[in-house]
């Protein structure tokens, strides 16, 4: 009797998994994660209640989607759990209510503004699965419920949801592409949309790389400059528009190391050791003169002129390194020269306050990028070029697992490498777990 028991609360089991689409849960908890880091934010209490209120919306579209769709499965589908008579539809329908309400308590409970974005956010899943599933607005319906999926994070964790907004745009695009992919499935597609869907996953591929990660923000405060590591010397103040601060101003900007001496530092440029004259977009060495536009040197200046080299000094410095006996060279761009050398330069120069080499933090975040952009793309482009209901599916497949290194990577970019890889970690297990449960 216990044998019969068991076997039958492991067949309801699996056909609730099924209908709750159990693999893809894993992609819930990094919304409110990658929420959280937009704003800039630490995850908290708030950001966990927010995971809850997450994954029981989440959870309720799942059972309201087959609900509203038993009668279409029961002709095309009709292995689901629903058309198959392992769970009834008014189970289905009660389970969607319930987790509903659980959703808005849970945000409720992590406050006003949460309560705020997880109302619109219910009053979304559940007019995309009861009416505008099979119409054009789609789905746009099912990016932008994920979106406010993130925001919700965000408003749940700080209150606020401004500084979220790029990444929840970012995540609602993926969504959206991949829901326009999934009207295929059962009966197959055209070519476009996979093709499109592989161009969208380019552009928030690059996105994802056109920035670098970790740029120093100027100093406020001789103690933020300390905490950032800018050495400055006995007298310290802000370049200004060349107002000198008393006989002796020496600038720390953007993370860069000045010299102890009388210099003008202005523009964010480093002064050197010496009487020098910092221009616009250039490098003072030893001399005598004034900041400002226009100012005429001293007795004996040595000024750093457009592609030329300035005189060597004990104290030139450049990308916020003592040089040594080295040349201060000052140039009137980033980069002087063009073509594709020059384009690579401009693009991985050394930042204000940047070690030359890659960090660990911009390695990690590279490593998400590769990862959302290869476990999105291969399946897409085998459905663009062989549209068919198998293919297609895999595609739809692809494209929900790539959410979770898709969210990582945006987590990385908003400064917060622990949390990208506390999200990224959800991975192996919704890729174990779909070996079992279908994600679509």
């Amino acid at each position: 009797m216990r044998p019969r028991l068991g076997t039958r609360a492991r067949a309801t089991a699996r056909a609730w998994a099924e209908l709750l689409r159990l693999p893809a849960l894993f992609t819930v908890p990094g919304d409110a994660l990658t929420g959280a880091a937009a704003a800039g934010a630490r995850p908290g209490p708030r950001t966990l209640l927010a995971i809850g209120s997450s994954v029981c919306l989440y959870e309720a579209g799942m059972a309201l989607n087959d609900w509203a769709d038993r009668a279409e499965d029961a002709v095309e589908r009709p292995h689901r759990p629903l058309p198959s008579g392992r769970v009834r539809p008014a189970s289905a329908l009660l389970a969607a209510g319930l987790l509903t309400a659980a959703g808005l308590a849970l945000a409720a409970r992590a406050g006003r503004s949460a309560l705020a974005v997880a109302v619109p956010l219910a009053a979304t899943v559940w007019a995309y699965d009861l009416t505008l599933k099979h119409t054009p607005a789609g789905p746009a319906a099912m990016g932008a419920a994920r979106g406010l999926d993130l925001l919700l994070g965000a408003a749940a964790t700080t209150g606020g949801t401004r500084g979220a907004l790029p990444s929840a745009l970012a995540l609602g695009t993926h969504t959206f592409a991949v829901t326009t992919v999934s009207r295929g499935e059962t009966r197959g597609g055209s070519h476009l949309a996979p093709l499109a869907a592989l161009a969208t996953t380019a552009a928030l591929t690059w996105d994802l790389t056109r920035s670098r990660a970790g740029v120093h923000t100027p100093p406020a405060t001789p103690a933020d400059a300390a905490r950032q590591g800018t050495a400055a010397g006995p007298h310290v103040s802000a370049a200004g528009e060349g107002k000198p601060d008393g006989p002796h101003l020496t600038a720390a900007r953007q993370g860069r190391t000045s010299v102890p001496g009388p210099g003008v530092a202005r523009h964010g440029r480093t002064a050197a050791s010496g009487k020098g004259v910092a221009r616009r977009g250039r490098t003072a060495a030893r001399g005598e003169g004034v900041a400002g536009k226009g100012a005429a040197p001293g007795p004996d200046p040595s000024v750093a002129l457009k592609g030329g080299p300035a005189a060597p000094h004990p104290g030139a410095a450049r990308n916020g390194e003592p040089a040594g006996l080295a040349l201060t060279v000052a140039r009137t761009g980033p980069f002087a020269g063009s073509g594709p050398v020059g384009v690579a330069l401009q693009a991985w120069r050394p930042r204000p306050g940047r070690s030359p080499y890659p960090s660990a933090h911009d390695a990690l975040r590279a490593a998400l990028t590769v990862g959302y952009a290869a476990t999105a793309a291969r399946p897409l482009l085998h459905a663009a070029l062989n549209p068919s209901p198998p293919l297609t599916q895999r595609a739809v497949g692809g494209g929900i697992r790539a959410l979770i290194p898709l969210q990582a990577a945006l987590t990385a970019r908003a400064g917060a490498p622990a949390v990208a890889f506390l999200t990224a970690a959800l991975a192996p297990a919704a890729r174990t777990f779909a070996r079992k449960v279908s994600v679509t």
